[in-house]
């Protein structure tokens, strides 16, 4: 049966000189969760926000949190989000296996992989679940499906529709045969991360996904809970 469609707000295009209000106008909206997007400037061109953003976003809300740690060696990191709030926690696949040649630089991006070490992965979602928390894997665009050896471990896959680093990007259609395929084999969460808008979204959720993650489209609105109410409703349509 197919799963009701989710909205997570990303904060990251969030006015953070107010970052209470926007977490209410989240709330308002009927928003499902916030996603913290964590960039330590080493897995992507970018730094932008720790723990202690997700232990504000916590005590300004009851709604889950996701942190997706798109950082280098991420082990290290999950206890520490754990404990500051996260709900969910998000690793990317790319940290797991051996780096495509053009991307090993400390400054080539982005980071694929075309296969994971699948005891290393496990390792870190276990270590993710003993926090009781959900455990989520990332696939970067240009990261192929290569998850089959941890699919029954995870509660979500992420499929990244844009290559991590930046808000505001066009989405990449090379997500839409990705989604498809990664549904036709696994039943739990699929969140489409980037560019989503009133075009894109409808294909990613006929594709499969059923967790939309939305920065600028949301908190660019002028009308949020329309923006919502939109996304939501496409559930319906499938």
């Amino acid at each position: 049966m197919p799963k009701d469609i989710k909205i997570n707000a990303s904060i990251l295009c969030a006015d953070f000189t107010k970052l209470g209000d926007e977490i209410k106008r989240c709330e308002d909206a009927g928003v499902d969760m916030l996603h913290v997007d964590v960039m330590d400037g080493h897995f992507v061109p970018n730094i932008t926000v720790g723990q202690i953003i997700v232990q504000t976003v916590r005590s300004a809300t009851r709604l889950p949190v996701e942190a997706h740690l798109m950082v280098e060696h991420p082990g290290m990191y999950i206890d520490s989000f754990a404990d500051a709030g996260a709900d969910i926690i998000s690793i990317q696949a790319e940290c797991y296996g051996r780096r495509k040649a053009e991307c090993r630089g400390l400054e080539q991006f982005p980071k694929e992989v075309n296969s994971i070490d699948a005891a290393r992965a496990r390792e870190d979602i276990r270590r993710i679940k003993k926090k009781g928390k959900k455990a989520f894997m990332v696939l970067n665009p240009g990261t192929p499906l290569c998850l089959d050896a941890v699919l029954d471990d995870l509660d979500g896959v992420m499929i990244m529709s844009v290559n991590p680093g930046f808000a505001r990007q066009k989405f990449m259609p090379l997500a839409i045969p990705k989604i498809e395929n990664l549904r036709g084999k696994f039943d739990g969460d699929i969140e489409v991360d980037g560019g989503i808008n009133e075009v894109t979204a409808p294909e990613a959720v006929k594709a499969g996904a059923n967790i939309l993650a939305t920065a600028s489209y949301f908190f660019g609105a002028s009308r949020p809970r329309e923006v919502v109410q939109y996304l939501k409703a496409l559930g319906d349509r499938r």
